[in-house]
């Protein structure tokens, strides 16, 4: 089981699709979908995609102004 994180300093500098999914409180699935939406500032490296935490949480305030 996974500990809770409650602090976003907790989170590492750098997030998969699986911290996006427990940060915003969605399915993994729909995690990978946001991430391939225009204008997320999505990092791939090979097949693997990732943001970092200070991007996504900017982008998510950003969607809700």
């Amino acid at each position: 089981m996974r500990n809770k994180v409650t602090n976003i300093e907790d989170y590492p500098l750098v997030l998969t699709a699986t911290h996006i999914a427990e940060i915003i409180g969605v399915s993994k699935r729909v995690s990978y979908e946001i991430m391939e939406k225009s204008g997320f500032p999505l990092i791939r490296i090979g097949r693997c995609k990732r943001v970092t935490r200070e991007a996504l949480f900017k982008w998510l305030n950003e969607q809700y102004i």
